[in-house]
């Protein structure tokens, strides 16, 4: 018989079990044997030894005095993450003060700098338990300069009830400006920040520009980071970051900065540039930043970036919305051709909440005063009510789409794989994007079609793939 074990896994106890086993007569002698089961001994379970994290609440933030009276030390914990709410002192050596209320294990901060994406922090971070001796956990500490969010900053794991930030000036002065700070438990802190920029992950950035739905400019309209700064690496831990599975994510909020006073959609997206940084050409006009049709007259093509477009975008949406008026739940535009004013083409992703696939959609609208748009429905149905599409794209599943757009022919294909291609076509002949003042420029991104939906949800996509070419462009992909 072999040995058998009974644990109690709340209280690790191991118990022997005695068998008797019988055998003979009523009558007289009864033969017995006792059979003693020797228990195995107790192994541990073995520790996975991942860190959980713990964001801690800090409690108290002060500074060692002489700050800007305007930028105090608690707007640096005020969960504000808008550039007016900031701590502010100028001068090597200053010193933040954060108070955890009690002594914690302290493995990494989030620091969002002031103008983190154009400017590096020179910074070292001592911790204590008594305020009186301190440790020193981090020195010779600089910000990267890349990032306009939250940026992770490692430490020395130590335990700790007061964390001290001494700042050293930036790279551009001798200014020290901290919009908000975190505390956390783990090295890598909750892991939703990675090493990697989003120009490090083979999409080429150069030829595009973002939109963000903050306003550290003080414009009132969205923030617009150029080309060039997307290419050396700008990154924003909230709407513009690299994943851990080598994609470029936008996050869109429902409600936030908006491109123009006339929009009413909220958008993480990233708008064509063929200027590539020269900013002698204008972002408006048929000139060699944009694109025309090939059905366009030959001067306008002569003076444009490129003739006709083609761009593959291999994505997954990761979450969309799920309250809302009913025709804004759970949609979003993932790509555009945009021309002066309207749209040749605006592709959707919509899942609806009943449901635990999602439907793939376009929309052409026409120059043509008085003509309507045209949808196309590809995989499913846009209809507000629509069943679970039994073809349908569920959130994280990775496909891809091509936008083609030869003279007045447009072509959208969507690619899955171990699937057939699904491919629709639409004649646009008679929409009049082939006039001479109009030029057009494509957009990838998360246009978030929904501003009735609970303040706290957004729209997600992946992107692994961004690719755009032209006739005539030099740096078609």
């Amino acid at each position: 018989m072999s040995s058998l074990v009974v644990r109690n896994k709340f209280i690790g106890l191991c118990c022997a079990l005695v068998m008797t086993a019988c055998g003979g007569s009523d009558s007289g002698g009864v033969n017995s044997q006792e059979v003693i089961v020797t228990p195995e001994p107790e192994v541990p379970e073995e520790s996975s030894g991942e860190c959980v994290n713990q964001l801690y609440n800090i409690a108290l933030a002060t500074d060692d005095g002489g700050g800007d009276p305007l930028y105090l030390p608690e707007k640096a914990i005020d969960n504000l993450t808008t550039p007016v709410s900031r701590w502010s002192s100028e001068g090597a050596g200053k010193e933040l003060l954060l108070d955890l209320g009690s002594a914690n294990t302290l493995g990494s901060l989030k620091i969002k700098w002031y103008e983190g994406a154009e400017r590096q922090a020179n910074f070292e971070v001592e911790t204590s338990i008594d305020g009186v001796i301190w440790e020193p956990v981090l020195e010779d500490g600089i910000s990267s300069g890349k990032h306009s969010g939250f940026e992770q900053v490692n430490l020395i794991e130590s335990e700790a009830r007061y964390i001290k930030i001494v700042v050293l000036g930036n790279s551009e002065n001798d200014w020290n400006s901290i919009v908000e700070v975190e505390a956390h438990s783990c090295e890598g802190a909750d892991g939703q920040i990675v090493a990697a920029f989003p120009n490090e992950l083979g999409i080429e950035l150069i030829d595009w520009y973002l939109s963000v739905p903050t306003d550290d400019d003080n414009s009132g309209t969205s923030d617009s980071i150029s080309e060039t700064k997307l290419a050396a690496g700008y990154t924003n831990s909230e709407y513009f970051y690299a994943s851990v599975d080598g994609g470029i994510v936008m996050r869109s909020p429902s409600y936030g900065f908006k491109t123009s006073t006339n929009t009413s959609y909220v958008r993480v997206e990233l708008r064509e540039m063929l200027r590539r940084g020269n900013n002698s050409f204008s972002t408006k006009g048929v000139n060699k930043n944009n694109w025309v049709f090939g059905s366009a007259a030959n001067s306008v093509q002569a003076d444009a970036g490129g003739v006709d477009g083609e761009l593959n975008v291999t994505l997954a949406v990761n979450n969309v919305t799920t309250t809302g008026e009913d025709y804004q739940v759970g949609r979003l535009v993932i790509g555009q051709v945009h021309a002066n004013d309207d749209e040749p083409i605006r592709l959707y992703y919509r899942k609806l909440p009943g449901n635990d696939r999602g439907s793939i959609y376009f929309a052409h609208e026409p120059r043509v005063i008085g003509s309507d748009e045209v949808y196309v429905e590809m995989i499913g149905s846009r209809s507000s009510s629509a069943s679970n599409p039994s073809d349908g794209i569920a959130l994280d599943e990775v496909f891809s789409y091509k936008i083609n757009v030869v003279a007045n022919l447009l072509t959208v294909t969507i690619r899955r794989e171990g699937k057939e291609d699904i491919v629709s076509s639409l004649d646009m002949s008679n929409s009049l994007f082939d006039a001479d003042d109009q030029y057009h420029y494509f957009k990838v991104g998360v246009y978030h079609l929904n501003n009735s939906s609970n303040a706290d949800e957004y729209a997600q996509a992946t992107f692994y793939e961004i690719r755009n070419s032209h006739t005539g462009y030099a740096d078609s992909e």
